[in-house]
């Protein structure tokens, strides 16, 4: 029986794809993964279905450090813009099928004039209608909470990037505890779209009881993060009433979710730097108002212990002045109760003697001393003859002495 060995095999593949194609060839694609090393340039290209935006064919690429050092200016140059991920390519490559790297192609050249890719195109669509729509920046408009404790996240729930993100939290240095809850979703592939706004919608129901929603997703190659490039998604997103924070792709990457999402950062882990930042910033102010009030306190303590010695090193002499003072309005008041008492007292006098005098006018002896009599009939004083009868005892009271008679003949006026 023959048979290969691993290196044998591979190697006579190579020999026969360097046969089958043996030249150069002119190839259109988009760029996806860009990325640079040691001044060589690796990336991935791929090539979608226009109806679907579902890859259909992807290939490992290679720009060798002596041929991207002069591409990549004369494109960047050409082009207006840096030769990135998302860009549709023409490139001139050969076909290589390495016995331990497997199948890529070696970029030669680039024709600069066949630019923007399907992918940044989309991108451009779909922001482009955002801001049409007014929804572009609703979401970044929303404030963060002071305290971003209770957080709502999108992801897999067996994704690397969703576990790094807890740990980092969980161990954050100054202690600040997070409420964490896993809304989970798919988070590569054609459901994405509807998973995401699927685990939104669930959000929105208890939207009361977070602070902010985090999208995380970790890395991966840029091709693999088309589904957050769709428009749907986008909108969702922009409109909802919590702030989104992003962490979906690495530093190099950029979707359309990013564009729109009220902060972006690189990493799962970057979002956590970033949580924890903004609940540091709330207790380094909290930590200056509590300084502050600290120090007024003190400052006031101190003022009123100054103004307390001060008030009790015076207090005999205000007592002192005081009693001085009560002593002296005591004394008015005496002189003025005499005063008064002195009035009153004249005044009663007065009007006493005016009742004596009255009295004394109008009593019967006077009034006999005069010249005038009175009468009595049994004691009672007689004011009129219809009073008496004939034969009557009568007494007659004069001013010095009585007559006492009988009435003998009686005569009205």
């Amino acid at each position: 029986m023959d048979f290969f060995t691993l290196s044998q095999l591979n190697n006579n593949l190579a020999s026969a794809v360097k046969n089958a194609f043996p030249e150069t060839y002119w190839v259109m694609a988009e760029t996806s993964d860009v990325r640079v090393s040691n001044r060589h340039c690796y990336l991935e290209f791929v090539e979608k279905n226009p109806l679907t935006n579902v890859i259909i064919a992807k290939a490992k690429g290679y720009i060798w450090a002596n041929i991207y050092e002069m591409l990549q200016p004369y494109f960047e140059q050409a082009t207006g813009r840096r030769f990135d991920s998302g860009l549709r390519v023409l490139v001139r490559v050969s076909v290589d099928l390495h016995p331990v790297y497997g199948y890529g192609l070696t970029v030669y050249d680039i024709d600069p004039a066949y630019t923007l890719g399907d992918l940044q195109t989309q991108r451009q669509a779909i922001l482009r209608r955002l801001e049409e729509e007014g929804v572009l920046t609703l979401n970044k408009e929303l404030e963060i909470p002071m305290l971003p404790q209770r957080i709502a996240v999108i992801s897999s729930s067996t994704a690397a990037g969703y576990e790094d993100f807890l740990n980092h939290l969980a161990g954050n240095r100054f202690g600040y505890v997070f409420y964490i809850r896993l809304f989970p979703a798919l988070m590569q592939g054609e459901q994405t779209e509807a998973s995401i706004i699927s685990a939104l919608d669930k959000i929105f129901r208890y939207k009361d009881l977070f602070d902010v929603v985090v999208i995380i997703r970790g890395g991966g190659a840029t091709s693999d993060l088309a589904s957050f490039d769709s428009y749907l998604l986008a909108a969702n997103c922009a409109q909802f009433p919590l702030p989104i924070i992003t962490g979906i792709g690495h530093e190099r990457d950029d979707t359309v979710l990013d564009f729109i999402a009220n902060h972006r950062a690189k990493t799962p882990t970057a979002v956590a730097d970033f949580l924890i930042a903004c609940v540091e910033r709330t207790a380094a102010k909290l930590f200056d108002c509590q300084t502050g009030i600290t120090e007024a306190t003190r400052a006031f303590l101190k003022t009123a212990t100054i103004n307390l010695h001060i008030l009790t090193s015076r207090l005999p002499l205000l007592v002192n002045s005081l009693i001085e003072y009560k002593k002296s309005k005591l004394k008015i008041i005496q002189l003025q109760i005499q005063n008064l008492v002195r009035q009153m007292l004249t005044g009663q006098h007065s009007k006493l003697n005016e009742k004596r005098s009255f009295f004394r006018l109008s009593s019967p002896k006077h009034i006999l001393a005069k010249g005038y009599s009175i009468t009595l009939k049994n004691g009672k004083a007689v004011k009129s003859v219809k009073e008496l009868q004939e034969g009557d005892a009568i007494e007659t009271l004069l001013a010095e002495g009585k007559i006492t008679g009988t009435v003998v003949h009686l005569q009205e006026f």
